[in-house]
């Protein structure tokens, strides 16, 4: 082929090439247009489930946990707290329980301060920090330091041994807080994040994602516990309890309070409250100085299938009644021994643990809606849940100083050199109530409540409060002092008579 020939053939050649793009790009011009005409007209489109589900997944794995942790970790504090040792001698506990011991008495020996650590969260700008129970419930001292390094002295507003949430305060201003989430939108394996001060490393952040839901593992020691766990794998060690869990948009969702180990760290598993709950609690002690605990009046387990064959249930999931309580919330509105409560306020209950969760987050006096399944049949029935003491009225400190009829100060320097104490909280005066009718008089000393040292009147209505949180059976208040002339005295008081 001359040079001639060969250009004539490259120039068909891309005049056929350009003809093919250009009807091409007609082509598909036309199409689209055809396309825009037809969606104009189409209803709307809904992904598939089975789509969504997998394009939510993606972002989720490509969630970046730089945002959330930015939100949350300036609100995040460390906690230090000390606590008073004491050592007391006693020849005989028995005889001196009984009859007292005047070769022990007030033999007491002052032990070194025992300081531990914990991690707590800025709910508000004016310094209210949220906590463990465990953390400060017994401190006598208590700092705050910021994630700034900013240090303040802390005080107990009020604590909860029932879920072992309590709030704390120091003074500040504008401070940085993190905003409540809500717990009840968690979903299993979704991510978040464990912030606090494990092993004093402060503004600590770990992630992992959501194990499970309504998590009771026995932690607890409180009569009254009210354990449902949010269950993650995000790893939390000593020093963590009381700090942050957060989702990916850095709302709390949970405090971080225990994990599962047989070595003391992390091995796996952590748990938190729901942050359903700590919004609960706060806000009763923040507007009531103690917390408003609703009683349904029930006592409750899981189904399993051994119970499942014995009382013929249809269904495994909710929770089976197993008695009722005279004169109770769930007497009055019909709910019956081996009922199975499967929901509350339309929120579904599938263990007892979830009961308890959704149960706790209400108030003496609230209606609740609750269905129950009996004899394979769904009844909807309605509830208007009772306090501690049988009825729907708001218990405070001051109504809480009625049931006892006392006014208390600590034991003046005279009388603790007679007696060489070294702490304990004089009856001031008496009243009408439950110490004057079990004999206790004016000038009482009182050094124990149910094991616990009795150093303040603060100590006298944190050991009432515990023991108006127990079961009704069990609201006794066991008192060990003496009187002024050196008598020694006890006395049992039970709180429900």
């Amino acid at each position: 082929m001359n040079r001639t020939n060969f250009w004539k053939v490259l120039s068909l050649v891309l005049v056929v090439v350009g003809l093919s793009v250009a009807t091409t790009t007609i082509m598909i011009n036309n199409y689209n247009k055809k396309q825009d005409k037809q969606v104009a007209y189409q209803p709307e489109y809904t992904m598939p489930n089975a789509y969504a589900r997998f394009s939510s997944a993606t972002s989720a794995m490509e969630t970046d946990f730089t945002v959330a942790a930015e939100l949350s970790v300036h609100a995040v504090v460390h906690v230090k707290t000390k606590t008073k040792m004491t050592q007391m001698y006693s020849m005989d506990p028995f005889l001196e329980f009984f009859f007292g011991n005047p070769r022990s008495r007030g033999q007491e020996r002052e032990m070194p301060m025992q300081e531990g650590a914990g991690s707590g969260v800025i709910i508000s700008p004016d310094g209210y920090i949220v906590t463990n129970n465990h953390v400060v419930g017994n401190a006598n001292e208590i700092e705050v330091t910021l994630n700034d390094k900013r240090t303040f002295t802390a005080t107990i507003v009020g604590a909860d041994p029932n879920t072992d949430i309590a709030l704390i305060k120091i003074d500040g201003e504008n401070l940085p807080t993190i905003p409540f989430g809500n717990s009840d939108n968690l979903k299993v394996g979704e991510w978040v994040l464990a912030v606090g001060n494990p092993f004093n490393l402060t503004s600590t952040v770990t992630a992992g994602i959501v194990s499970a839901k309504a998590r009771n593992i026995n932690i607890l020691n409180a009569e009254m516990k009210i354990e449902s766990f949010i269950q993650t794998d995000a790893a939390v060690n000593p020093g963590n309890s009381g700090g942050a869990l957060v989702n990916t948009r850095g709302e709390l969702v949970g405090i971080n309070t225990a994990i599962a180990s047989s070595t003391g760290a992390f091995t796996g598993y952590s748990f938190a409250v729901p942050s359903s709950i700590v919004s609960k609690v706060v806000s009763d002690i923040k507007e009531y100085g103690v917390v408003q605990r609703a009683i349904l009046g029930v006592s409750i387990s899981d189904i399993n299938n051994e119970l499942a064959k014995e009382k013929k249930l249809k269904t495994m999931q909710g929770a089976y009644v197993g008695s009722v309580m005279e004169k109770s919330a769930a007497e009055n509105a019909g709910i019956k021994e081996g009922d199975v409560i499967t929901n509350v306020n339309g929120v579904a209950v599938n263990s007892a643990s979830e009961l308890q969760e959704q149960v706790g987050r209400y108030r003496p006096g609230d209606i609740i809606y609750v269905e129950v399944l009996r004899d394979n049949k769904t009844k909807k029935l309605q509830v208007e849940l009772k306090n501690r003491q049988g009825n729907t009225d708001i218990i405070s400190p001051q109504v809480v100083a009625e049931i006892l009829g006392a006014k208390f100060k600590e034991v003046d320097q005279k009388t603790a050199e007679k007696l060489r104490l070294n702490y304990g909280v004089q009856v001031e005066s008496v009243s009408k109530g439950k110490f004057y009718d079990n004999g206790i008089r004016q000038g009482y000393i009182i050094l124990k409540i149910n094991s616990q040292t009795i150093r303040t009147p603060e100590d006298v209505q944190k050991a009432l409060d515990q023991a108006m949180n127990n079961d009704e059976q069990e609201q006794v208040l066991f008192i060990a002092g003496a009187y002024p002339n050196g008598k020694v005295a006890h006395y049992a008081i039970n709180l429900t008579e």
